[in-house]
């Protein structure tokens, strides 16, 4: 029995003490396959730093919504720097999206804030298509505004919707459109309203699991720095739902993994 962790964030800081011997355990943990996912100029370097060093790391490379700089003229330049990072990375085979990528609503108020994350997000799914590659996306408290973009800017190579929100028009209109959805550890929280459904909407051949660790660690170990290894709960969560062995769903998420990232 063999997991791919879909989208976690080894660079951390969080890991710096230990993240060696981490990734020793997870290997231990039959965790063979993660990616260690970019968000910002900084994630996405030390992403692809790792997936050089280790065989069974892959990485994406984005500018966040929660990660765009305050001018518009920086914003570019940094996406041109990302650009110029799998431009010269990609014939390695380990960048496999564009991303993390979206929409951020939560944690930004100010409506032109919100204009520069969309004008991010358009640029950087024409980076994808530019590169053959799929997209990661971040989506919270912006459902209406992200489905609009993805409709208006079609990504040849679809992508994923990470850690998706348990929002029945968002993950509906997501599978429309041909995109995976992937879970995390609040599929396993106790006041998880509605994930049982969700999970339910999603085809087997569209769902992935993720850990999103350093964060969300799932029960029974909420509240604890999260890491790959955890990638098991949330995988048996779903065979539950599902009614399948975590041996099927295992295979499912990782069979699905493969295909998405073409790897």
């Amino acid at each position: 029995m063999e997991f791919f962790d879909s989208h976690c964030h080894l660079d951390d800081e969080r890991f710096d003490e230990d993240r060696q011997k981490l990734i020793e355990d997870i290997k231990k943990a039959n965790i063979t396959k993660l990616i260690s996912a970019g968000y910002s100029i900084e994630g996405s370097k030390k992403g692809i730093e790792l997936s050089k060093k280790y065989d069974e790391i892959y990485t994406t490379c984005g500018i966040s919504p929660n990660d765009i700089p305050q001018s518009e003229e920086e914003l570019w330049k940094d996406i041109e720097t990302i650009r110029d990072f799998v431009k010269e990375n990609i014939k390695d085979n380990k960048i496999v999206a564009i991303g993390e990528i979206g929409l951020d609503y939560y944690w930004e108020k100010d409506l032109q804030r919100r204009e520069l994350q969309k004008q991010a997000f358009i640029k950087q799914i024409e980076m994808a298509n530019t590169f053959h590659l799929p997209i990661v996306i971040h989506t919270r408290e912006a459902v209406m505004d992200t489905i609009e973009i993805l409709k208006k800017n079609s990504v040849d190579k679809k992508g994923v919707f990470h850690c998706c929100p348990f929002n029945r028009e968002l993950v509906k209109e997501a599978l429309k459109l041909g995109y995976y959805i992937s879970f995390a550890g609040p599929v396993t929280f106790k006041n998880a309203k509605n994930a049982n459904e969700i999970i339910e909407m999603v085809p087997n051949e569209k769902i992935l699991i993720e850990t999103d660790s350093p964060y969300l660690a799932p029960e029974p170990v909420r509240g604890t720095r999260n890491d790959p290894r955890n990638v098991t709960y949330i995988a048996q969560k779903i065979a539950d739902v599902k009614n399948k062995t975590i041996e099927e769903m295992a295979k499912i998420t990782y069979l699905n993994a493969l295909r998405i990232f073409n790897i």
